[in-house]
């Protein structure tokens, strides 16, 4: 018998602020090359959604996180992300701890996207766009850290809901987000947010949607006039944001900074308070086993069993 994390075992036992610690550590190790990565894999079922084995070791452990993304889901009923995350001793290979994929997800998809605007932002009012349920996430990673992020979401009503619980505000508008100093999206990515020229001197965008080949929450020239960060280059490069903008030879590799390499001072972050920075997400595997170590830490006693 092995424990199982679920959502609800899982937010017990990681806190928002202990997710922006965890994730910010597994960053380090992986930057010190004291974690490694295998690449992810994309099973495609297109066009309706995608399968993802996402492999890391670090920590006395190793983890396999089989996750799904279909963003038509929502539509019919269903979630977005469903999958498991497996977490094994890398002493003798023996399972540790199931956990909730999509709850691991949230988890570090909010912390990251914080420590990504606390490291390259220069601060200011702060805004999330997309308040689905890594949205809402972002928006509690945020309020953790003390500040309060303006809401929008094509859906009013769940905008609403994800500021009451983390006590904040809906914008008026989808324009008065985007113009915030900070912005983190958190969409499907099927739209472009930022058009060319749009982002404004000084302003920082954590682009969390665009987690797969085809996604875009931001138009291709307009993130090669900004700065760019991304957690992974062969990820980004393949199917994040920046691999559209490789793909249309705007950009080369020295042109790209991952943010672990900020993180251990062996490269520079924001230059000017001019400048405009971007984050590009795709989500790592370094991230879910940073999350699943901190849970293992801090287990409730009462979590289910499940046999293997």
């Amino acid at each position: 018998m092995i424990p199982f994390f679920t959502r609800e075992a899982l937010e017990r036992a990681v806190s928002p602020e202990r997710a922006f610690e965890a994730v910010r550590d597994g960053f380090v190790a992986y930057a010190r090359g004291e974690w490694t990565m295998p690449p992810k894999v994309y099973v495609p079922a297109y066009p309706a959604g995608d399968f993802r084995a996402m492999p890391a070791l670090g920590g006395g452990y190793a983890l396999l996180k089989w996750v799904t993304s279909f963003p038509g889901n929502p539509a019919r009923g269903l979630p977005t992300v469903t999958g498991l995350v497996l977490l094994s001793d890398a002493s003798n290979g023996l399972l540790k701890a199931a956990f909730d994929a999509a709850a691991v997800t949230a988890l570090r998809t909010g912390a990251a996207a914080v420590l990504a605007a606390e490291t390259l932002g220069r601060g200011g009012a702060a805004a999330v766009i997309g308040c689905g349920v890594n949205g809402l996430a972002t928006a509690r990673t945020f309020a953790a850290r003390g500040v309060r992020p303006l809401l929008w979401d094509v859906d009013p009503a769940r905008a609403a809901s994800a500021a009451a619980a983390v006590g904040s505000e809906v914008a008026a508008n989808r324009e008065q987000a985007l113009g915030a100093d900070v912005v983190a999206t958190v969409t499907p990515g099927r739209e472009v947010l930022f058009p060319e020229g749009s982002l404004r001197p000084g302003q920082h965008v954590s682009l969390m949607g665009a987690d797969g080949p085809g996604k875009a929450e931001i138009a291709a020239a307009e993130l090669a006039r900004t700065r760019i960060f991304c957690d992974d280059w062969e990820q980004a490069s393949h199917g994040g944001e920046v691999a559209q903008v490789v793909a249309a030879g705007l950009i080369v590799r020295e042109c790209v900074t991952e943010l672990g390499r900020v993180l251990i001072g062996d490269a520079p972050g924001r230059a000017s308070d001019e400048e405009i920075t971007a984050f590009d997400s795709t989500g790592l595997a370094i991230q879910d086993l940073a999350v699943a170590l901190a849970a293992l830490k801090s287990a409730p006693d009462d979590l289910p069993q499940i046999p293997v």
